[in-house]
C-alpha cells in the first residue's frame, strides 16, 4: 500500500485542481493521499469526490502556520472539522494574515528593486483562498527574475531576505488542541527542513507530543538522511507516529514528485485511530476518509 500524506492543491499554492491531484496519484499507482492545502479546506469537496470515482483513499487534512517559541512551524491537521467555531476562527484570523503581509512584501521587493504588482499576484492566486509566497514567486518565474519557485526563495523570500515578512500564526500548542477538540489529529510537517533561524529539537518535540502531536513527518525531501535516523528515532522515544510525504505542489516545487516519501500502513493506521479517539471525545462532526 502505497500512502502520500502531504499534498497541495490549487486551493492554495499547489498547480494542479484538487480533482488532477487526486487524477495524478491514482496514475501513479498510490492507494492513499491525504489533500493538506494551507490553512484551509476549500479543496476537499472535489477531491473527495474525484477520489470516490477513481477508487482512491483521501483523507481530508490542512496544513496550518503556527508558531512555536517565536519560530514558523507548520502543522499538518487529519481530518478535523473544520467548522469548529474555535478552529475556523483561528484559520480566519491566519488566513488575513496571509493577505495583509502582500503589500508588505510587493513593497520590500520594490524597495530591492524587484517590481511585481498587487493585480498580478492575484491573477496567481485564482481563487485559492490562502495567499502564499509561492505566488509571488510564479510572477518571478514568469517575469524571468528567478527561474524557479526554490531560487525565488532562496534569494528574496526566505527568512533573512528582502522579501521576507513575518505573519500571524496561531501559537503551535493551542492549535494542536483545537485540531484534537475538532476530532483530528496533528503531525508536526518537515521540523527540520525549513528555512529560519530555529527548528524544534528533540525537548521541543517532546513538550508538542506530551499536549497531544499525533507525529512527526520524517520521511521528507527537505530531510537528509541523517535527520531522517534522528527524527525517526525521536519519534520512537516519544510514541508518536512516523509519516512519509511528497509535499506535492504540481510544477511549483522541484523535487516532490507524488509519493517520493511514503508512509508505512501501521503508521497510517495509528493515524487514523487517534483522530477516531479525538473525534470519539468531540461534539464536532469531522469528516470521514473517503475510499
Amino acid at each position: 500500500m502505497l500512502i502520500d500524506l502531504h499534498t497541495h492543491s490549487t486551493a492554495s499554492d499547489g498547480t494542479l485542481s484538487p480533482a488532477a491531484v487526486v487524477d495524478l496519484a491514482a496514475q501513479r499507482g498510490l492507494d492513499v493521499i491525504a489533500l493538506t492545502d494551507h490553512d484551509s479546506a476549500a479543496g476537499w469537496a472535489d477531491a473527495m469526490t474525484r477520489a470516490a470515482q477513481v477508487g482512491l483513499t483521501l483523507v481530508p487534512g490542512m496544513e496550518i502556520s503556527t508558531k512555536l517559541h517565536g519560530a514558523g512551524v507548520h502543522l499538518m491537521a487529519y481530518l478535523p472539522d473544520p467548522t469548529y467555531p474555535p478552529l475556523a476562527a483561528e484559520l480566519d484570523l491566519i488566513l488575513e494574515g496571509r493577505e495583509g503581509r502582500l503589500g508588505a512584501i510587493l513593497e520590500q521587493l520594490h524597495d530591492a528593486g524587484v517590481d511585481i504588482t498587487e493585480a498580478e499576484v492575484r491573477q496567481r492566486v485564482g481563487d485559492a483562498p490562502a495567499i502564499g509566497r509561492p505566488h509571488v514567486a510564479d510572477v518571478m518565474v514568469t517575469k524571468g527574475i528567478v527561474k524557479d519557485r526554490t531560487e525565488a526563495f532562496d534569494r528574496w523570500l526566505s527568512w533573512g531576505r528582502p522579501g521576507h515578512v513575518v505573519r500571524y500564526a496561531t501559537a503551535t500548542t493551542t492549535m494542536i488542541r483545537l485540531v484534537a477538540e475538532a476530532g483530528g489529529a496533528s503531525v508536526i510537517a518537515h521540523p527540520w527542513g525549513r528555512h529560519g533561524p530555529d527548528r524544534p529539537d528533540e525537548a521541543a518535540l517532546g513538550e508538542l507530543a506530551g499536549l497531544g502531536l499525533a507525529g512527526i513527518e520524517v520521511d521528507h525531501q527537505q530531510h537528509s538522511e541523517q535527520d531522517r535516523e534522528r527524527l525517526r528515532a525521536i519519534a520512537r522515544d516519544l510514541s508518536l507516529v512516523v509519516t512519509g510525504s511528497s509535499d506535492h505542489h504540481g510544477t511549483g516545487k522541484l523535487d516532490h514528485p507524488l509519493g517520493c516519501n511514503t508512509t508505512e500502513p501501521e503508521d497510517y493506521q495509528r493515524l487514523l485511530d487517534l483522530a477516531a479517539a479525538a473525534a470519539a471525545r468531540s461534539v464536532c462532526s469531522p469528516p470521514a476518509v473517503v475510499g
